[in-house]
């Protein structure tokens, strides 16, 4: 037992690495696509989903402590509804994982680019450099990026709480009219990006078995990282609304300028790309760990080849599947890095993926959880089914994959997978 309990995770490693799934890089760039598409309205936007996330978490942290296991959603949805939906849900967020990383990289590098005025190259030369960081601290093992993880959510914490109390005192009524330039459609968009913000559940759930006593610390950890993200986030929308008003949905650095308004403007160019590192890092980090993990347990249980399962136990890296997340990665980077395609289309396809892997995982539930914990599912499966919607036709990217593990399965009818989680599928806990 002694070298896999060596790469367990505690409380605060593991409500690191689910702060930084939760909270990422997202709240550098997302006040403004959210200001954009509702003005000082997506406030409502940023509560409402802090609101319905609560159950969408604990929903998660008790299915997790319930069947811990690398695969997450998968293992839910092959224990719940049996291997075909169980792979569609793992081949969602496998295959999102890099446009996430490569999204969080390039926020990362806008903001570092923008504040040392580098340009596109600037951005470029950095994201690069937060992605081969992100990827070779995993490759040291979920202890050694735990560790890591909780140390820099420390500073990120800090900084953004100097840059709410630095700029509340610049807070204006006038900038929160017109409240819904763009009517309750606005609110509506601005919910569909902002889902980016909050989906980070579904990749801490891959990282349930390597928690050393999954019933007592997933809880604990989704809690606090609750309480962390939700003062945050509600702080953020709004000061940013309040203090920057029109120019929050004109700046893609609404961060930036929240601290040159509360700092000074030089005082404030060496903190927004320290922040953004930070915040870039942190959320990489945890979508990697899980993705790996996640492309280990698929391969375990047969809907990714078998030569990937190496490391899908708990405590161990999946460094096979590691390697292929950063050769997708680093092939996605090829094409998207020299045309310049804007972050928008970026974040908006992995919003829609993982919008679709949170609805299985919270339709699983309702087969897996008894008494209230079921009603909690159903409830939570109803609020991520509209935020699934209000992708668009982005749903078009979960969709394809869908079609693509249909036909796949089709091809090899007949064969079954041999893992543990579809051995174990459909199974419903009696209430």
């Amino acid at each position: 037992m002694g070298k896999a309990t060596a790469h367990r995770l505690g409380l605060s490693q593991g409500t690191a690495l689910f702060v930084g799934a939760v909270l990422g890089p997202g709240v550098l760039a997302l006040p403004h696509l959210a200001a954009a598409a509702a003005g000082p309205s997506s406030i409502i936007a940023w509560a409402a989903l802090l609101a319905l996330s609560v159950p969408v978490a604990l929903t998660f942290a008790t299915l997790g402590a319930r069947h811990p296991d690398a695969g997450g959603v998968a293992t839910f949805a092959a224990r719940a509804f049996g291997p075909r939906l169980a792979t569609i849900a793992g081949i969602c967020f496998f295959a999102v994982v890099p446009v996430g990383v490569l999204a969080g990289a390039l926020i990362g590098g806008d903001y570092v680019a923008s504040a040392a005025g580098l340009g596109r190259p600037g951005t470029v030369g950095v994201a690069l450099v937060l992605l081969l960081g992100a990827f070779a601290t995993n490759y040291g093992g979920v202890r050694m990026s735990g560790r890591i993880q909780l140390f820099l959510v420390a500073v990120l914490t800090t900084l953004l709480v100097i840059a709410v109390a630095a700029a509340s005192p610049h807070v204006r009524a006038g900038n929160f009219t017109p409240f819904a330039p763009h009517g309750p459609t606005g609110i509506v968009q601005a919910a569909g990006v902002l889902f980016f913000a909050f989906a980070g559940w579904e990749a801490a759930s891959h990282l349930s078995a390597d928690f050393a006593d999954p019933r007592r610390l997933l809880p604990r950890a989704t809690a606090l990282t609750l309480a962390i993200v939700g003062v945050l986030y509600l702080g953020l929308s709004i000061t940013v609304t309040g203090v920057l008003g029109d120019r929050a949905a004109s700046s893609p650095v609404p961060l930036a300028l929240l601290l040159a308004d509360g700092i000074g403007a030089d005082a404030a160019r060496p903190v927004t790309a320290g922040a953004a590192l930070v915040l870039s890092f942190v959320a990489m980090n945890t979508y990697i760990a899980g993705g790996s993990r996640l492309g280990a347990a698929l391969a375990r249980d047969g809907a990714l080849p078998a030569g990937l399962s190496r490391g899908s136990a708990a405590g161990q890296v999946p460094r096979r599947s590691l390697t292929l997340l950063a050769a997708l990665t680093a092939v996605l980077s090829a094409i998207v890095l020299p045309g310049g395609l804007d972050l928008d289309p970026l974040m908006r396809i992995t919003a829609a993926c993982l919008a679709a892997v949170t609805v299985i995982g919270m339709a699983s539930a309702t087969r897996l959880l008894p008494g209230r914990g079921r009603a909690l599912a159903r409830a939570s499966t109803l609020f991520t089914g509209v935020v699934l919607l209000s992708c668009g036709l982005y749903l078009a990217v979960p969709a394809a994959l869908a079609a693509v593990v249909l036909l796949t399965e089709r091809r090899r009818h007949g064969r079954r997978p041999s893992g543990r989680a579809v051995e174990d599928a459909p199974e419903e806990i009696p209430v």
